[in-house]
């Protein structure tokens, strides 16, 4: 049996801020997607279209909650 982890809110928030992206701990994915979204905004952060994108092919581990913040903020 295969043990898949899921992509939840932590780990949206983890690798959001491991591309400099300053995200308070605890952040729930609609808010990380829009800080994320407003700092691309303000200061282009060229890994996050690849991020957005990898995370978007995985849609059978990415939660749901994760899915609806990224199309919501993110639709890079």
């Amino acid at each position: 049996m295969m043990i898949v982890e899921l992509i939840d809110g932590d780990d949206f928030r983890a690798r959001l801020t491991a591309l400099g992206i300053d995200i308070a701990e605890g952040a729930d994915p609609d808010t990380c997607a829009r800080i994320a979204a407003q700092a691309h905004q303000q200061k282009a952060i060229p890994e996050l279209p690849a991020l957005v994108n990898d995370l978007m092919t995985q849609q059978n581990i990415l939660l749901p909650s994760v899915r609806h913040a990224i199309e919501r903020f993110l639709p890079l």
